[in-house]
C-alpha cells in the first residue's frame, strides 16, 4: 500500500509540489523578460526620457493599468478561451501559465520602473557626455545601477506569483493550492491544510532571504 502523508499519497504531494515549481519557475523567467521590457520602454519613453514618446509610453501605461486592475481569480477565468486557444487546454498546469504570465509582467513592470526611475540623472547625463548610445545607457548604467533594486523587486514578485499559483489551482492549473483546495478544504483535513501553509511560509521566508542577500552583494561586493 501507498505511503499516505496527511490523508494523500507522496505521489500526490511530489506532484503538487512539481507542479507549483513549474508555474512559479517559468512565470517569472518569462514574466521577468516581459516586465523589465515594459519598464525600459516606460522608462525610456516617459517625459525627460532617453527616446520620449508620448503616445508609446501613454500605451504601456495605461494597458498595465488596465491589467493590473484585473483580480487573479477573474484573469484566469477570463482568458480560458485565449489560453485554450494558445496551449490547445484550459486547464493543467501549463494552460495556467498564460494567465499567470499576464498577470505578473504587468506587476514586475511597475515594480523595475520604481528601480529604475531610482538611478541617479547624473549618472545617465555623465553618461550621454562621454558620448554612449542609448542601449549602452540602458545597457552598462541604467540596469546595472538597478540591479540591487531589481533583485528586491523581483523578490517581492515571486511571492505574489506563488499566492496565484495557488489560485490557479482553483482553475484546474494544480499545485499545492489544487490540493489544499481539492484535499483538505473540501475534505476537512486540517492538518493537510496546515502542513501546506507551513510550506509556503517556509517557501517565501527562504526567497525573501535569498532575495535579500543577493540584494545586499549587488549594493556592496565586499
Amino acid at each position: 500500500m501507498e505511503r499516505e502523508i496527511f490523508g494523500v499519497t507522496v505521489d500526490q504531494l511530489t506532484l503538487a509540489g512539481a507542479q507549483t515549481v513549474y508555474m512559479l519557475g517559468w512565470g517569472m523567467l518569462f514574466g521577468t523578460v516581459i516586465g523589465i521590457g515594459l519598464a525600459l520602454t516606460l522608462v525610456l519613453s516617459r517625459r525627460g526620457g532617453l527616446m520620449e514618446n508620448h503616445v508609446t509610453y501613454a500605451a504601456v501605461n495605461v494597458t498595465i493599468n488596465i491589467v493590473r486592475s484585473i483580480p487573479f481569480i477573474i484573469l484566469l477565468v477570463a482568458m480560458m478561451p485565449i489560453t485554450r486557444m494558445i496551449v490547445g487546454t484550459s486547464v493543467g498546469s501549463r494552460a495556467a501559465l498564460v494567465p499567470l504570465i499576464v498577470y505578473i509582467a504587468p506587476f514586475i513592470a511597475r515594480m523595475v520602473e520604481a528601480s529604475l526611475l531610482e538611478v541617479s540623472p547624473g549618472v545617465l547625463e555623465a553618461a550621454k557626455a562621454m558620448g554612449a548610445s542609448n542601449a549602452q545607457i540602458v545597457r552598462r548604467f541604467l540596469l546595472p545601477e538597478a540591479y540591487s533594486s531589481i533583485v528586491l523587486a523581483l523578490t517581492t514578485s515571486v511571492v505574489g506569483l506563488l499566492g496565484a499559483t495557488a489560485m490557479a489551482g482553483y482553475g484546474g492549473g494544480g499545485g499545492v493550492g489544487d490540493l489544499a483546495l481539492t484535499y483538505g478544504r473540501e475534505r476537512f483535513n486540517t492538518p493537510l491544510m496546515v502542513f501546506t501553509v507551513i510550506i509556503l511560509i517556509i517557501f517565501v521566508q527562504l526567497m525573501q532571504a535569498a532575495g535579500n542577500y543577493l540584494s545586499r552583494r549587488l549594493r556592496d561586493p565586499r
